[in-house]
């Protein structure tokens, strides 16, 4: 069949994505872009070292973004984004900051890390303290914390699983089960942490049933990063993605509602803790 009269595909924009080598829901990226955006992807190189603070530390080392920035300038997306939670938390809040600046650099793009992103996110939500999940040890939820403290953020309430594998594998009703054992009566929003942990279909779920917005690491990258491009991420019925679910939820003191401003283009297991 000549499909030649189709004149080719639709122009796209691109998002280039900087993952960890071991990070396996690229599909669920996918869930939160438009038709017109494509997502370009890259991972860092394989380290032998399970999921802990020294892989954090090794998958968001300055050279290493550099390398994976300019591999992703062949694709010309128009944002980059660094998908990966501790890695982006594990310096605080300057280390942060530094990884956006090392990402602009190698590439002359706007840049976003997942960190980054949260904390947009929970200002864009007026949310100032929060219930955390996460699949990591202790001493990475720890570390979370203290990266959220740093930006005036308190934690209510929290529950982890301890893994440093396999977190991909991780079901839903795993997930929603330690939403229910993190949220207290104090928290404004529930954050899941970890870009590697599937979240996309059981955050309309976890909002329904506690009454507050729920965000996760891959929602808030591939929301910050669309922004950057003037657009907005797809997330029906996720209160920080569509603006009829966010009229649900009052901002916390304020009792403002309605769908956020899209900001101007920029120059093993532990148990329930």
């Amino acid at each position: 069949m000549d499909v030649s009269f189709l004149g080719g595909p639709q122009p796209q924009r691109g998002v280039g994505v900087v993952a960890p080598f071991d990070f396996a829901l690229d599909r669920e990226l996918w869930r939160w872009v438009p038709d017109d955006i494509s997502l370009h992807l890259t991972r860092t190189p394989f380290v032998p070292v399970e999921v802990s603070l020294d892989l954090a530390r090794l998958v968001s080392e300055h050279e290493t973004l550099d390398e994976a920035v300019r591999a992703l300038g062949a694709a010309e997306p128009q944002v980059i984004a660094y998908a990966c939670t501790s890695g982006s938390f594990v310096g605080g809040i300057a280390g942060e900051r530094a990884m956006c600046e090392a990402m602009r650099r190698a590439g002359e793009l706007p840049s976003v890390t997942t960190s980054g992103a949260l904390l947009e996110a929970l200002t864009d939500l007026g949310a100032r303290r929060i219930a955390l999940v996460t699949p990591y040890t202790r001493s990475v939820t720890e570390s979370l914390e203290e990266y959220l403290a740093e930006a005036g953020i308190a934690v209510t309430g929290r529950a982890y699983l301890g893994l440093t594998r396999h977190i991909w594998k991780v079901p839903y009703r795993d997930v929603a089960d330690m939403a229910r054992a993190a949220v207290g009566d104090a928290a404004d929003a529930l954050f899941i942490s970890c870009t590697n942990l599937p979240t996309y279909d059981v955050i309309p779920q976890l909002e329904a049933e506690l009454h507050m917005p729920v965000i996760s690491a891959n929602q808030v990258t591939m929301w910050a990063a669309l922004a950057r491009l003037g657009t907005r991420a797809v997330g029906p019925y996720q209160a920080l993605l569509d603006p009829a679910a966010r009229r649900q939820w009052p901002v916390p003191e304020t009792g403002l509602q309605g769908p956020p401003e899209l900001p101007e283009l920029p120059e093993g297991q532990e148990g329930w803790a």
